[in-house]
């Protein structure tokens, strides 16, 4: 098996020290990845570079694929997330965020196993048409999406379904209010439905969702939803199995995907050694899912599930007390008897 060139971006706050667990893990599989770190937001910005320099972008573009952990988006006008650039620049359209139940994590509910699929691209997260008046009392954003757009993510969202054998498909929207955006997005969910005669297809306005999701989670299988509704909803469901640092995510495009802990740098806690990096490891899984090594993917996910649930090594998010250095300790012990 050739070696997989892996480009790494550590980000910035906790971004560092969690990303050093995350490759200690991966690299305890020997799977033949390669790694190549390349700097993006406050580093590369100490350094005298852009927030997001070309010779990352180049070396993005010719990985197998690049695992990055949180990056903070600098305070003032001019600056634009490092999240939402990448996206656009590499056309990354699909955001997939899995929400599982972890034993021994302390939570409301119990089997939750949820995948929402997000659009990327489009509508008011898109940045089209930001105003504001020279008063400051007057402004405006402009939210287009496209029947391109629309197809892509939903077609996604149900090829999702039917490799993994999911049992149902939810398409979450607002048409009975933002009928020409939402509307459009409704519309092709019921074309594209037609084409999945195996997967059960229901609509849901946004706002049930979101009672839905809080009072009977286990009613969703997979949520395809907008930019906006994912961006929201995928919080939400982060926060029925235990929050943000459980949370992994991934942008996906045509050939081309960016793993990630969905959390945020958390520069409070930077250099304290008791950072979470569960949420990067699991992104990390699915990066190995993404490309075909599904085997150690699983041995990573079953390793979280393991320490998490004997819960001996738990940082203090999870209630613990314990290091991000022994946590991770803790998880390439377990992978020696997987």
């Amino acid at each position: 098996m050739s070696d997989l060139h892996i480009t790494v971006i550590p980000g910035d706050g906790i971004g560092p020290e969690i990303m050093d667990a995350t490759l200690k893990v991966l690299k305890k599989l020997n799977v033949g990845l390669v790694f190549d770190e390349a700097l993006a937001g406050g580093p590369a910005m100490q350094q005298g570079l852009d927030l997001i320099p070309e010779e990352t972008l180049e070396k993005i573009e010719h990985s197998a694929a690049t695992l990055k952990g949180p990056i903070t988006t600098p305070i003032g006008k001019g600056f634009t997330s490092v999240n939402v650039s990448l996206r656009q620049h590499f056309n990354l359209f699909a955001n997939v965020r899995p929400t599982l139940s972890i034993p021994g994590a302390t939570t409301r509910y119990s089997n939750i196993d949820i995948l929402i699929v997000r659009e990327n691209m489009e509508g008011l997260y898109s940045g089209i048409g930001h105003t504001l008046s020279e008063d400051g009392e007057r402004a405006e954003l402009r939210s287009v999406v496209t029947r391109k757009g629309c197809l892509r993510i939903l077609r996604h969202a149900f090829e999702l379904a039917r490799r993994l054998k999911r049992r149902k498909v939810t398409v979450v929207h607002k048409a009975n209010i933002m009928k020409s955006t939402s509307g459009l997005f409704l519309n092709v969910a019921r074309e594209v439905a037609q084409e999945y005669s195996d997967i059960e297809c229901e609509e849901m306005i946004v706002d049930n969702c979101a009672m839905q999701l809080v009072m009977n989670p286990h009613r969703f299988d997979v949520i395809v939803t907008t930019n906006l509704f994912g961006d929201i909803l995928s919080d939400l469901c982060a926060g029925l199995v235990g929050g943000l640092g459980l949370a992994p995510g991934a942008n996906i495009g045509e050939n081309m995907g960016i793993f990630e802990a969905v959390h945020g740098s958390a520069p409070d806690i930077a250099g304290k050694n008791i950072a979470n990096p569960t949420a990067l490891l699991l992104g990390a899984a699915m990066m190995l899912d993404y490309l075909h090594l599904n085997a150690a993917a699983e041995k990573i996910r079953k390793a979280v599930r393991i320490v998490i649930g004997e819960g001996k090594y738990l940082t203090p998010d999870l209630g613990g007390h314990a290091s991000t250095t022994e946590y991770t300790d803790a998880l390439l012990l377990t992978l020696d008897s997987l």
